[in-house]
């Protein structure tokens, strides 16, 4: 680094100097929620296991920072990619396509007007304008358009108006990293704090009865009905007025105002519809059973006045007198459940598995995430109300009406869950369960994060707590049904006593009205009783004793009660619980006291120094209990003198449970054992101890340590979670800590370790406890993160023989005062292992020096060590959860570097060798173990990724500690290692990726990089300056190595290591295949965009001159990226199916899959007799089977690229250009060219993640896009085609994504859209717009870049080709006017410096560049349409100068009018026409051009074009009626009859519009007679056998073709300029648009059309040798008749009607009849509904009538100013001689001309008559074309009708019937439904008018009119045929039917025989006239002979009739 320029020195200063350190070691308080920490009360000595508990609970968080991170701001920035007002600073950007929007209501609101259409087949195309031009006003004009400037100058400018105004950060525009690729993202652990579920907010505002007579006292709890449990402790309030306060004022000393509350906060850790509020109400005791005290409240109202007053007064009395005598005694009286199901709603229920579970710490989110939705707002909106809750959210306001009387003898719990079950079944309860009326009013709401005024459960204020409050609200403990794993952080220490039940039924008479004073005793003595329980509402916060409620004359109560205790921090024997037991007598008898005795009971509250808890039965003593009672159990008691008498002989009578809620008391065998032995190591201790039951004496003390160490972890695990954070503490402590127990030096290192490991094992293998992203459990994370310090050095206690003398350390940091000492011993330390447990041998107090070595085990070494020598399955655990030990080895090692302030010293030196050696075969382990898990089955891999992960933390971690040399050595063993055991590749390159993007993750990367040596900035060797006199090598060398620079080099590699090796792996993996590799390509290319995105945004780089220094560190990517062009998504591809002007492109437009697109119309017949194609065609690349990589791995790529074009240096990317091949010139052009696509602007409407669009539509994306490519267009379509060969599935990647990323598919996309508000939107567009224009200009830059590059070159011609294609790419794309300015500036550079090329070579390119500039000539902004009519001019002007080459572009702008009024739907003529006199103003101000003939031309031209307009707006006006839309574009191709380049453009078209209107067949065929057109021109242009012969080989597949022969004399010939030069006018264009009709027709389902379409095009394919796109064809043909055999008779045809228009509000459709073509299954009544509707709304639905029948219309009965439509459905109608050839349905329905429909009529006039009077009239209509045609309606020219008598239209139906029966009996498979359906028709019994009917009209007489005789016999014939057939199909149905239709099937044989017999006279009845020989045979012989041969005959004719 010593030649390093002061300028780089100075810049890497900035970018956060080396040498100092990056951790940063704070010590930060623990957030109190309260005012006052929680802790024990105050002045008594607490045993070290209370002390360290309270010590964990209280002090600091320690917590090791990156320094350099950044401020916050800049975090954020680079993790959401936006700022808060990032978007403020960005400019609005101008879509034309937006501005359209805003402006299209207006012109929608105005009334549709149908307008009549003029013939304009007289006007052709070159007439005069439609109106004068020259009466608009010209736009204004660019003032130095026609000034001359030197091509450079005008350069200049341009680049300078370029640069202004450019968006700095290109990352800040673009869409934020995807979290899930964010490997690099450490989850900060969620704080340990305490833990609160779901929290509500129960209010009471009223309690009130009938009668208010007397106090009443509510106690609140929450119970879970499913789990039958009491899931909080109670909630004590009462309403009481003043008055009946005053009742009580005797029995209340004192009155809290703690008590005071009427409002509590309930805690719900697992919500669900089973949990009840249950209120309990109390009233004092009186006299007499609950029912009797309750009667008056059911019966007595206030409201009645009178008589009730007085009876009310006198309970008032009676209560006062009870309440001063019965004070403090209570009685059950009511009690109402309330069902929070509605509350905890069901979206909460619905997400009650994952989210409650992340409350318990299942989900690494933490607790706040899942409360209802509500929770968040308050914490917006917190008014300081009464209440103090925030305002905003829905308060649910609750009203009971009556309440439940309570039942003395069942009162427990198990009675009320058994209540709440019947209750919860039928919502009330058995009939005998008696109701009280009255009214409690709640208010429950979800409780708001900040709560003024509140009190813990220990009634600890909560901040804020405002001095001036009076009544708080109180926070109700939680008894969840579950475990919960949250550690404890506070002090708590609470003991919850509940009696049961008393048995004392068998006892003496006296024990009637019983209660239990319960008391908490530090000793035996009366005054001992400590005022520590909870006291209940109104009244003092503690009290000394409790009465329990009484029940009234029940010798064996229940009790409900819940006496709740502040247990003392330091508990010894003598505390326990005292029960006394009292009578209370209610009646108050003279001199009687109101208690009596009746006995005693207690509780010692430890039990071998443990916490007894639990359910007891205990037995009663009757008398005064003997001293010292306390120091034994009650059943224990040994045998007293006096012996004490016990009620029931000492069984147990009482029955009780206890239960603690504590942080202090584990009550768990284990972890008590553990602490205990621990301490007794720590502090003094008298041995033996005890523990629980056992005594450890000072010899045994080692081993009972080691094997509680082996236990600790079989405790259970929520206290093992509870005490996570005293556990690990003391495991870590016990670690380092070197023990002298009983003279011998002890080692637990291993002990502890393997301990800590199982811990570490058992909470990652929990399924309930939460892991963070990277499958670390959060308990361990927050503990490494917040929690662990090194453990402090041991105190010295006197049994080591030391000195008692020296301070207590345990307060100092860790080792200051021995660190002299420390220092000259670490040599003996090195030497001896400091796990060696024989250290030191029998310990004096002299030995001061192993003392020393001993306390200075140092932890970070100690924990290496024990890494590196586990073995089994501890080894596998560490190294299976590698990221804890790994986080304690980084934590401990900061803050040994912070104690030891080392880090002055050098960072070589700080650490011993012994431990890098360690680190170094810790890395290499875990190396390895990854590789060995990858090669293993899949479920294996997550767990390697981790190890992966965690590693690079570790080492991420290590660059800020250790030497960096040391720790880059580390990741090249690493990446070698890898290498060396993987053979999957993706696997192995995705596992490398994820830890370099980590790595480079790092604050330092630049620097670490060494960003700074460039190699222009480097001398690469000293002998370059002298070889300046050499110049021209020395420049030969230069250029080199500035060619290097963009490679990746084995020097850059050396020089700038971690980017090095990350561009390694990106080549990787772009180059590599296989199974899951596009995952891995997303990765790679993800961790380079974020990478650069954190350069972009960070403040420490915003000067351009870093920036171009980070730009020169990426720019081998420039290269790698070249290398993958033909990898990318083909973004144009994708578009070509969404059509260009996708302003507002609807749906239906993009369903037209394929339409022809200009960029694409080239490269349709493959590109083997192409010259250059338009479309990506990769012809610069060797051809490779690549893997595609998918749309945003190829965005993310893209926006690489650009950052670097953007922010490197320019000159040298020009010099960089000027040195490359052409070939890789060209490519840089094709990614310019997806790149425009790829970032081009998609409007507000999807901007929702710009990123994520193409996955969500994958699938089909990925199916049409294959069709588009399929279809062969360029290179990429032919190298699908190679990858569809089979079992090459060609995009692994999409589906992959599919299945991997399911959160982002269709329903979230869906969701995020609604989410957004409108602003979020409107922000999302602004910042999309700027990122679109920006990409473009970078774009545009790298464009003129190349042509200044290449102006010097001779390869100018092919490259300028590249630009324009580029250039005219992103032109059809929607872009902001900020960028078209630009562009069209470069254009006009363009065209101003290569005219001559432009015109002479690119045909092509300037044929698209004319249409793209026409279309933004009739843009509505005027900045655009003012650059591109200056563009157009110049283009004339150029092409005038050039070689009158004017006559091509002129035809080429004529054809690009035609074609951008058939196409563009957001296309504006009157915009158009102004520019069009812009642009004469142009050329009549052009002073230099008025001499030659340019400015008439220019006219001609101009009017020329205005006459197209003109078509356009007739087109306009026609927009909604698509059959005159089409009639209209008819009339407008037929007028170019002349012009067969601009018959070709309306032809394609008229198909473009057909397709949008699904009408496949049409569009089709419009491509047919455009192929017959070009094979015309061929046909004239050169002789080739294989081509068509003009449009008559066009025949076969449609007769209508021949039109398009060019005889006409008008016709021009083809060799004229300017004439047939179009693209499709040649072999290729010819076999393009064949191929497309041959697509459209299958798609259509016209199969056998494809046939003959393919007919055409095989011999031209066969001529040019193609054999691959013969395969395809052969293929398609294949699957075309696959498909007529398949499909058979299902497919559906057009279905055909006949519209006729009477009216003169018609125009010139008046009187006209047209056949229209419907889709295949249309009905009557719906061609009627569209067209009554559609010309409803031009002349107002009143005025257009629909005629009904088909009758001819008389058109002097009709209302003159009424539009009349008759509609008829026709079929399709052949001639006897016709059937011969049509056998095929398709054949039936393909080339029609003709069609019938049939009129019935009676001559009186009627439609319908009697048999014998129905007449019919069959009408054949000819149209003047063939169907299919290319339009949808056809004109009728010839009407014919015949008429049909009555006996005719019997014959008709009946043989209609015959027929009908023969197909249903032969039909195969049978059918039996069909076939009976056609017998019932014909011999059931009921059909009215049917055969029997027909029968006996027509054949019952013999016709008396001669004429009729033959129909007579006709008919009769027929008949005969049809009772045949029904015989026929009887029998058939006999064989077909099913047991239960026996009845139905001889129902139908007796309706058949009796038919029959009907029939059989009128059938067998001949004339005799008909039958009359016609001569005379003389042979009597022959007689018989003639006979039979008559019935021959006669079975013939019945068969043929």
């Amino acid at each position: 680094m010593t030649h390093l320029n002061s300028l780089d020195v100075k810049l890497a200063q900035e970018l956060g100097d080396f040498t100092e350190d990056d951790l940063d070691v704070a010590f930060t308080p623990k957030e109190c929620r309260t005012l006052q920490p929680s802790l024990p009360e105050e002045g008594v000595e607490l045993d070290p296991h209370v002390r360290d508990c309270v010590q964990t609970y209280i002090r600091e968080w320690l917590i090791v920072n990156q320094k350099n991170q950044g401020s916050a701001e800049i975090c954020s920035f680079k993790k959401t990619g936006s700022r808060r007002d990032f978007h403020k600073t960005l400019q609005k950007q101008t879509f034309e396509s937006e501005s359209l929007e805003n402006s299209e209501p207006s012109a929608q609101a105005r009334p549709r007007h149908l307008n009549v259409l003029c013939d304009v087949s007289g006007k052709g195309p070159l007439t005069a304008c439609g109106f004068d031009l020259r009466s608009l006003q010209p736009d204004q004009r660019l003032e130095n358009l026609l000034q001359h400037v030197s091509a450079e100058d005008f350069e200049k400018q341009n680049e300078e108006a370029r640069r202004t105004n450019r968006q700095a950060e290109l990352f800040a525009l673009y869409p934020a990293v995807d979290e899930e690729d964010a490997v690099e993202i450490r989850p900060v652990p969620e704080c340990p704090k305490e833990h609160l579920g779901n929290r509500i907010l129960v209010k009471v505002l009223t309690l009130k009865f009938e009668i208010e007579v007397e106090p009443l006292f509510a106690s609140i709890a929450l119970y879970d009905v499913k789990e039958r449990k009491k899931i909080s402790e109670n909630f004590h309030c009462d309403l009481n007025s003043d008055q009946f306060k005053g009742f009580l004022r005797a029995h209340t000393p004192s009155v809290a105002p703690s008590s005071q509350a009427r409002s509590a906060v309930f805690s719900v850790t697992y919500p669900s519809s089973d949990i009840y509020l249950v209120v309990k109400i109390e009233k004092v005791l009186q006299q007499g059973e609950i029912g009797d005290c309750a009667e008056p409240y059911m019966v007595i109202k206030e409201s009645d006045g009178g008589k009730s007053k007085e009876k009310i007064e006198k309970l008032k009395l009676q209560a006062e007198s009870f309440c001063q005598r019965l004070g403090k005694y209570r009685m059950p009286f009511a009690w109402a459940p309330i069902s929070l199901t509605s509350f905890f709603n069901v979206s909460t229920l619905d997400r009650e598995v994952t989210d409650v579970e992340s409350m318990v710490g299942r989900s690494s989110v933490g607790e706040r995430r899942t409360l209802s939705q509500s929770r968040r707002l308050s914490e917006r909106a917190l008014s300081l109300e009464e209440n103090g809750v925030g305002s905003n959210f829905k308060a649910t306001p609750l009203t009971i009406n009556s309440f439940f009387k309570q039942e003395g003898d069942r009162l427990s719990d198990e009675d009320l869950f058994k209540f709440l079950a019947d209750y919860k079944r039928s919502s009330s309860l058995q009939r005998r369960v008696k109701s009280i009326p009255g009214l409690l009013r709640l208010e429950i709401s979800p409780a708001p994060e900040i709560i003024n005024c509140c009190l813990t459960p220990e009634m600890l204020p909560v901040k804020p707590f405002p001095e001036n409050r009076t009544r708080p609200h109180k926070e109700i403990l939680e008894f969840p049904i579950r475990e919960v794993y949250v550690p404890h952080t506070v002090y708590r220490n609470l003991l919850y006593v509940y009696p049961q039940r008393l048995n004392f039924a068998n006892k003496l008479a006296s024990a009637r009205n019983i209660t239990i004073k319960i008391q908490f005793m530090s000793g035996e003595d009366a005054s001992n009783a400590m005022p520590i329980i909870f006291g209940k509402s109104n009244g003092p916060e503690f009290l000394q004793e409790v009465y329990t409620a009484v029940t009234y004359h029940n010798k064996s109560p229940d009790f409900y009660e819940e006496v709740k205790i502040k247990l003392p921090a330091k508990l010894t024997v003598h505390h326990h619980l005292l029960f006394t037991f009292y009578h209370i007598s209610c009646q108050q008898k003279q001199g009687a006291s109101v208690e009596s005795l009746l006995g005693y009971s207690w509780l010692p509250i430890l039990l071998n120094e443990r916490l007894q808890t639990g359910s007891y039965c205990l037995p009663v003593a009757l008398e005064k209990l003997p001293p010292n009672y306390s120091m034994h159990s009650a059943e224990k008691v040994p045998l007293q003198n006096p012996p004490i008498k016990w009620a029931e002989g000492h069984k147990g009578v009482f029955n009780i449970e206890v239960q603690a809620v504590s942080s202090v008391h584990t009550q768990d065998n284990h972890l008590e054992r553990f602490f205990t032995l621990c301490h007794s190591l720590e502090s003094q201790v008298t041995f033996p101890i005890r523990v629980l039951d056992q005594k450890i004496s000072e010899t045994s003390l080692e081993h009972e340590l080691k094997l509680s160490l082996i236990c600790l972890n079989s405790s259970r695990l929520e206290p093992l979670v509870l005490f996570l954070h005293l556990v690990l503490d003391k495991l870590f402590q016990l670690s380092v800590q070197p023990m002298v127990i009983a003279g011998q030096t002890a080692n637990f290192s291993q002990f502890a370790f393997e301990s800590v490991v199982a811990i570490a094992n058992s909470l990652h293998n929990s399924k309930d406890l939460a892991k963070d992203q990277h499958g670390r459990n959060c308990l361990l994370a927050s503990y490494v993160h917040y929690v662990f310090r090194l453990p402090e050095p041991p105190r010295e206690s006197p049994k080591s023989g030391a000195p008692a003398g020296l301070p207590d350390p345990r307060y100092h940091t860790f080792g200051r005062t021995s660190a002299a000492a420390v220092s000259s011993k670490l040599l003996q330390a090195r030497v001896m292992s400091s796990s060696n447990p024989d250290l030191a041998g029998p310990h004096c107090a002299a030995d001061e020096e192993v003392k020393n070595i001993m306390s200075s085990k140092h932890f970070h070494e100690e924990l290496a060590l024990q890494m590196v020598v586990s073995t089994g399955m501890v080894r596998e655990t560490v190294f299976k959860y590698a990221w804890f030990f790994f986080e304690l080895l980084v934590k401990s090692m900061a803050q040994y570097v912070h104690n030891m302030d080392k880090r002055d010293n050098f960072r070589r030196t700080r650490f011993s060798d012994r431990f890098k050696d360690d680190i170094t075969t810790i890395v290499n382990v875990v190396t390895s173990e990854t590789a060995a898990l990858l090669v293993k089955p899949q479920k294996e891999n997550e767990q390697a990724e981790k190890m992966n992960i965690s590693l690079a933390f570790f080492l991420y971690d290590l660059l800020s500690l250790m030497d960096r040399g040391f720790v880059f050595n580390l990741i090249k063993h690493y990446c070698n290692q890898l290498s060396a055991k993987l053979n999957n590749l993706p696997m192995l390159i995705s596992m490398r990726l994820e830890f370099l993007r980590i790595l480079c993750s790092h604050e330092h990367y630049l620097n670490l990089n060494l960003f700074f040596m460039n190699a222009d900035t480097a001398p690469a060797s000293p002998c370059l300056s002298i070889s300046s006199q050499n110049s021209s090598s020395c420049s030969s060398f230069q250029d080199q190595k500035i060619a290097s620079m963009f490679d990746l080099t084995p020097e850059y590699r050396q020089q700038h290591f971690l980017t090095g090796l990350l561009f390694t792996e990106l080549a990787a993996a772009l180059d590599a295949e296989g199974e899951g590799i596009s995952k891995v390509q997303r990765k790679a290319v993800s961790a380079v965009r974020s990478l650069l995105s954190s350069h972009d945004l960070d403040p420490r780089c915003v000067k351009p001159e870093v920036k171009v220094k980070i730009a020169a560190l990426y720019l081998p990517l420039v290269g790698i990226i070249l290398d993958a062009l033909p990898q990318l998504y083909d973004f144009t591809a994708a578009d070509a199916r969404s059509g260009k002007n996708r302003a507002n492109g609807s749906d239906e437009e993009q369903e037209g899959a394929g339409a022809i697109n200009q960029n694409v119309a080239l490269a349709i017949a493959g590109n083997n007799f192409n010259l250059k194609t338009s479309g990506t065609m990769l012809s610069s690349l060797p051809y490779k089977q690549y893997n595609m990589l998918n749309a945003d791995t190829t965005r993310n790529l893209m926006i690489c690229f650009l950052w670097i074009m953007k922010n490197a240096d320019q000159t040298l990317i020009r010099k960089w250009i000027a040195d490359l091949p052409s070939m890789q010139l060209n490519r840089i052009l094709d990614l310019l060219f997806i790149c425009v696509s790829c970032f081009e602007y998609k409007g507000k409407q999807s901007s929702d993640k710009v990123s994520t669009q193409v996955l969500q539509k994958s699938r089909d994306v990925k199916a049409r896009l294959e069709e588009a490519l399929l279809r062969g267009e360029g290179a990429r379509g032919e190298m699908m085609k190679r990858c569809r060969a089979p079992g090459n599935d060609r995009f692994p990647g999409l589906n992959e994504n599919l299945r991997w990323r399911k959160e982002q598919t269709h329903w979230r996309q869906a969701n995020e859209k609604q989410d957004k508000t409108k602003a979020e939107l409107d922000q999302e567009a602004l910042i999309s717009g700027n990122l679109a224009t920006e990409a473009n200009l970078i774009i545009l830059d790298m464009q003129e870049n190349i042509i200044q590059a290449s102006s010097a070159l001779d390869c100018k011609d092919s490259l300028l080709g590249g630009v324009l294609r580029v250039l005219v790419n992103s032109l059809s794309c929607d872009q902001s006017t900020t960028y078209l300015t630009h562009c069209f500036a470069t254009l006009r550079a363009l065209i101003a410096k290569f005219g001559d090329l432009l015109f002479e070579e690119e045909v092509e390119q300037c044929a698209d560049l004319c249409q793209r500039v026409l279309h933004h000539c009739s843009s509505s902004m005027d900045v655009t349409r003012t650059q591109a009519c200056a563009t157009l001019y110049l283009l004339m002007r150029f092409s005038f100068g050039a070689t009158s080459n004017f006559a091509r572009v002129k035809m080429q702008v004529t054809m690009s009018l035609a074609s951008l009024v058939g196409k563009a739907p957001d296309f504006n003529e009157e915009y158009l026409r102004r520019s069009l006199r812009t642009i004469l103003a142009y050329a009549e101000e052009d002073t230099a051009m008025q001499a030659t003939l340019f400015p008439t031309q220019v006219e001609e031209l101009l009017c020329n074009l205005n006459s197209i307009l003109y078509d356009t707006v007739k087109m306009r006006e026609f927009q909604e009626d698509p059959e005159m839309l089409m009639d209209l574009m008819y009339r407008i191709a037929k007028s170019y009859q002349t012009s067969p380049d601009l018959r070709l453009t309306w032809l394609q078209n008229m198909a473009e519009k057909h397709m949008k209107k699904k009408c496949y067949t049409e569009a089709a065929m419009c491509l047919v007679h455009a192929a017959a057109l070009v094979a015309e021109y061929l046909s004239m242009l050169e002789d080739h056998s294989y081509l068509p012969v003009g449009s008559v080989s066009f025949q076969n597949i449609s007769s209508n073709v021949l039109e398009e022969s060019a005889v006409s004399d008008d016709t021009l010939s083809p060799d004229e300029d300017g004439v047939c030069s179009g693209r499709y006018f040649t072999e290729s264009g010819l076999v393009g648009l064949l191929e497309h009709a041959a697509e459209l027709f299958s798609t259509g389902g016209l199969y056998e059309t494809v046939n003959e379409v393919y007919k055409l095009i095989i011999p031209i394919l066969e001529a040019h040798r193609d054999f691959r796109k013969l395969t395809s064809t052969h293929d398609k043909l294949q699957k075309a008749f696959d498909s007529i055999i398949s499909k058979g008779h299902k497919r559906m045809f057009g279905t055909y009607f006949r519209v006729g228009f009477y009216g003169s509000k018609f125009g010139d459709l008046d009187e006209q009849e047209f056949v229209y073509k419907e889709p295949a299954i249309t009905k009557l009544p719906e061609i009627s509904h569209r067209l009554e509707g559609f010309y409803g709304q031009c002349f107002g639905a009143e005025f257009v009538e629909v005629i009904k029948d088909s009758a001819p219309v008389d058109k002097t009965k009709l209302d003159p100013n009424k539009a009349y439509i008759q509609i008829t459905f026709v079929e399709p109608y052949f001639d006897e001689y016709e059937m011969k050839d049509r056998v095929t349905y398709f054949e039936k329905n393909f080339n029609l001309r003709r069609f019938m429909y049939t009129t019935p009529f009676t001559l009186e006039g009627r439609p319908r008559g009697e048999l014998h009077e129905q007449y019919r009239r069959n009408t054949i209509l000819t149209t003047m074309h063939a169907f299919p045609y290319i339009k949808t309606r056809i004109g009728v020219v010839q009407k014919e009708e015949f008429v049909l008598t009555p006996i005719e239209v019997a014959i008709e139906d009946m043989k209609k019937k015959t027929l009908q029966l023969a197909v249903a009996i032969n039909q195969e498979p049978p059918d039996a439904k069909m076939l009976q359906m056609v017998l019932q028709g014909s011999v059931g019994a009921t059909v009215n008018q049917g055969p029997l009917e027909v029968a006996q009209v027509f054949l019952a007489e013999i016709p008396a009119d001669p004429k009729l005789y033959r129909h007579h016999n006709k008919l009769r014939l027929c008949f005969k045929e049809f009772i045949m057939r029904c015989g026929e199909a009887v029998e058939k149905n006999k064989r077909l039917i099913t047991a239960d239709q026996r009845e139905y099937q001889q129902e139908l044989k007796k309706n058949y025989n009796k038919l029959k017999e009907n029939l059989r006279p009128m059938i067998e009845r001949k004339i005799p006239e008909l039958y009359k020989p016609i001569f005379r045979i003389e042979s009597p012989k022959r007689d018989s002979f003639h006979r039979s041969s008559f019935r021959k005959c006669e079975t013939q004719l019945s068969q043929g009739s």
